[in-house]
């Protein structure tokens, strides 16, 4: 599913950003080619890139008039975990999910706005008390001035079905445009972040912010006792 957005920062800045979700991590496809005189030098990179099975970055071939914003995943938004009754307990786990990985890339020359590329790795899961085969998650993505306040904050869905006898997908998220203006020539992406994070409880948050966590087989470490049969080592 492919959506286009776009919000306001202020009269003079705004942020837009078009998605593009899948339900399983691929790779992508690689971008145009070099001329000239950079010939010899990118048939070279072309070659170590196949070898190594690296996609080559959006971006790459764009030079910058300084450093890229910083991209961020929030610790307290990181992962998104559900109780039932609010047990904090493998046993009476809902839905999860987790930021697994980021990825970006960025141009901008003289005074130019910055133009983004951001990859989003999702890793998502249902527990013992989930009561459906499909859950939509919430996650927000935001860009702030360094250290300092939101200039602006978008939400987005993300729908998800697991299979009938599975209880883990991965789902990547595209950004594919995400434009920063900025005031003059010298101002530098440094002076921007990107934050992403689930939508997450007040509840949830402190979850995170303890550094509370569950082996992946919890859950079913738990009915086996429960059943008095000892887990699987």
């Amino acid at each position: 599913m492919r959506r286009t957005l776009s919000v306001a920062f202020s009269a003079l800045m705004a942020l837009s950003i078009a998605v593009t979700a899948t339900s399983a991590y691929a790779q992508g496809g690689r971008g145009g080619q070099g001329g000239g005189q950079e010939d010899d030098g990118g048939a070279k990179k072309k070659k170590r890139d196949e070898e190594w099975n690296q996609p080559k970055a959006p971006l790459a071939q764009l030079r910058n008039a300084g450093p890229c914003p910083f991209v961020k995943v929030l610790y307290d938004a990181s992962r998104y975990v559900e109780f039932k009754g609010g047990k904090e307990s493998a046993a009476s786990t809902g839905y999860t999910g987790e930021i697994q990985g980021v990825s970006s890339g960025c141009a901008y020359k003289s005074d130019d706005p910055i133009k983004m590329q951001v990859e989003v790795l999702f890793s998502l899961g249902r527990g013992p008390e989930a009561t459906d085969s499909r859950k939509t998650y919430r996650y927000w993505v935001a860009v702030t001035e360094r250290n300092k306040s939101v200039l602006a904050k978008e939400y987005f869905d993300l729908p998800i079905t697991f299979p009938a006898n599975g209880d883990r997908v991965y789902a990547t998220e595209k950004l594919q445009t995400i434009t920063i203006p900025r005031a003059e020539a010298t101002t530098s992406g440094s002076n921007f972040e990107v934050l992403i994070g689930f939508d997450v409880t007040p509840e949830m948050a402190a979850f995170n912010r303890d550094g509370k966590r569950f082996r992946v087989n919890a859950g079913q470490a738990a009915q086996a006792q429960q059943a008095g049969t000892p887990p699987k080592q």
